[in-house]
């Protein structure tokens, strides 16, 4: 029997303790060392310069000069920020005690191209009687024949029996709608959650790899991932799985593992990427810094690193939303279900 898993080799890659309590800060290191070791660790252990069609070499060129001993911190941690920001990557930060950097075109993409008005969401599908079962917001739409369910983070824990529950609360069903829209992700078990009730063989889901050596190309034998067993009744019926640009690492990796399933689709915006695994380390003076050291491949063998696009591509109306209180949206997700009603 296989099992949907992480491996443990991959759970390996994680600090999980507080950035907060975890300096211990030795400020007196020189900046050249200090970035020069920042530099070469991203060189040898970084895992996506391929799909983020980076120069690092040109990187260092530029920002090098600029680096000198006895600058100040805040000049300096400019510097190493200026560089990391160049991979365009969610999961790359550096941390000092005062600052924290982080990608500008990921924080502009999730934010500025958003696919979602949360309180349109909340006031005119959700509404005051919504339920709040295993991890998800749910309610009927359309007289019952869909579900809906909103799924603000993976960082909330899904409930499988809260998730059997949901399907039998709406027994009229026709199919269901599962909203992630601007969800940032979080803990990639709840994947294993929200697919438990899905039709399940064994498959295969992805593929992860591990940065293994310093050349750029360098990593692992490919590690499958796959299905869930369904341990009871498969929920059959279609799913219409809302992404947007906000969708960001676990969120994506949901997106991908999405492929393996007849019954889902993606539909909305291409998600906002982030399927590597971080590490975090420390620098000579003591800054913490944190980049992906994976790489996951979807079943297309495609890296959908800066996004993965969906099934059913539709704009976010956000003049709809803003004048008429509606979610094009969620409302073409109702009317794909019902359109397929062959009952």
């Amino acid at each position: 029997m296989k099992r949907f898993f992480v491996p443990l080799v991959m759970l390996g890659v994680f600090l999980t303790v507080g950035c907060e309590k975890a300096f211990m800060y030795k400020g007196e290191a020189d900046a050249v060392k200090t970035f020069d070791y920042l530099w070469q660790r991203v060189d040898e252990q970084y895992s996506m310069f391929d799909v983020k069609g980076v120069d690092w070499q040109r990187v260092y060129d530029t920002l090098r000069p600029l680096v000198h001993e006895g600058m100040g911190e805040d000049s300096l941690f400019a510097v190493c920020a200026t560089a990391l920001n160049c991979l365009n990557d969610g999961h790359v930060n550096l941390y000092s005690p005062h600052d924290a950097s982080r990608s500008d075109s990921v924080h502009r993409r999730f934010y500025a191209q958003s696919g979602i008005d949360v309180d349109v969401v909340v006031l005119n599908y959700l509404g005051v009687g919504y339920h709040s079962t295993g991890g998800l917001a749910h309610t009927p739409l359309c007289d019952g024949r869909v579900i809906y369910a909103f799924y603000g983070s993976f960082s909330n824990t899904v409930s499988v029996s809260g998730l059997r529950h949901i399907i039998k609360s709406y027994p009229d069903a026709k199919g269901m709608i599962i909203d992630m829209r601007g969800n940032g992700g979080g803990n990639l078990s709840n994947i294993d959650r929200l697919l438990s009730v899905m039709p399940s063989n064994g498959q295969v889901l992805y593929t992860s790899q591990i940065k293994n050596g310093r050349a750029h190309d360098a990593f692992s034998p490919a590690v499958p991932t796959y299905a869930p067993v369904n341990s009871g009744e498969a929920f059959q019926l279609p799913v219409l799985v809302l992404v947007d640009r906000g969708c960001f690492s676990a969120t994506s990796t949901f997106a991908i593992a999405t492929q393996a399933y007849d019954n889902i689709r993606l539909m909305g915006d291409t998600t906002g990427g982030g399927l590597g695994l971080p590490t975090m380390g420390t620098l000579p003076n003591g800054w913490l810094y944190r980049f992906s050291i994976t790489r996951t491949l979807a079943l297309d063998g495609k890296n959908y690193e800066n996004g993965v696009p969906p099934d059913i591509l539709l704009p976010f109306d956000r003049r709809k939303s803003q004048t008429e209180g509606r979610d094009n949206i969620i409302d073409s997700a109702c009317a794909i279900i019902l359109s397929l009603d062959n009952s």
